[in-house]
């Protein structure tokens, strides 16, 4: 049986500043960081076989700094996506010591909703100017989308297929698998695991790096409860 451990990334730098950030490449804040550690202790009880990244900088911070908070035993190490000259130096390892390895994937496919025209603007000034119904209904709904940007339904399109060819095929072999990503492509991703309507996934919150687990028996996911003894 695999277990599926998701979490969104921790605080921000624009998080703070209630900016939308979408796909800018943003790091995490201090409180962030602690965040994401604290978050690590809660699963520490887990070993983590394989983890799954937006490309984006702050859920890749977030990812490592949750193994660490979670004392795993094998050392992570970044998976690089790109085939040049240089692609196997990046690799090279002997298959004695991959077994102490935990590898992390960077995949663009868990990256945020793409927030087009609004991305590094104040979420206050969008409200002014389009009016808090409208801003409410872009950032919650399923298929509003904001100018030039992804609905949470154009978002699903890209990370589910992505979840049901590659993460699906971990959680059938057996494997732990961590995915560290952001507040819709996350929504997108328990919409579908939970079995949420398109009116349901409105209330659907997430928040900064709140480990949501699921144990998967071969046939079918079932969320488990996290005995929380610390507030994160």
């Amino acid at each position: 049986m695999g277990k599926l451990i998701l979490i969104r990334h921790g605080e921000s730098v624009w998080n703070t500043r209630n900016i939308f950030t979408g796909w800018i490449d943003v790091p995490l804040t201090q409180s962030g960081i602690i965040e994401a550690a604290k978050a690590g202790n809660v699963i520490a009880g887990i070993d983590i076989d394989v983890v799954y990244t937006s490309a984006l900088v702050r859920a890749m911070q977030s990812a490592l700094i949750v193994l660490l908070g979670a004392q795993q035993k094998r050392t992570p190490y970044m998976i690089h996506g790109f085939f040049d000259r240089h692609h196997a130096r990046y690799h090279k390892i002997n298959h004695e010591i991959a077994d102490n390895m935990i590898p992390v994937y960077r995949c663009w496919q868990l990256n945020e909703r793409y927030y087009g025209d609004l991305q590094g603007y104040s979420k206050s000034r969008i409200a002014d100017l389009f009016g808090v119904e409208k801003v409410l209904n872009w950032r919650r709904g399923y298929n509003a989308r904001p100018p030039k940007g992804e609905s949470l339904h154009q978002t699903a399109r890209r990370t589910m297929p992505f979840f049901n060819r590659t993460i699906m095929a971990q959680l059938r072999a057996g494997k732990n698998v961590l995915i560290s990503a952001h507040s819709n492509s996350l929504r997108s991703i328990i919409m579908h695991l939970d079995n949420l309507t398109e009116e349901q996934v409105i209330g659907l919150e997430i928040d900064t790096a709140h480990p949501i687990v699921y144990n998967f028996d071969g046939k079918k996911m079932e969320r488990e409860h996290l005995n929380v003894t610390r507030p994160i």
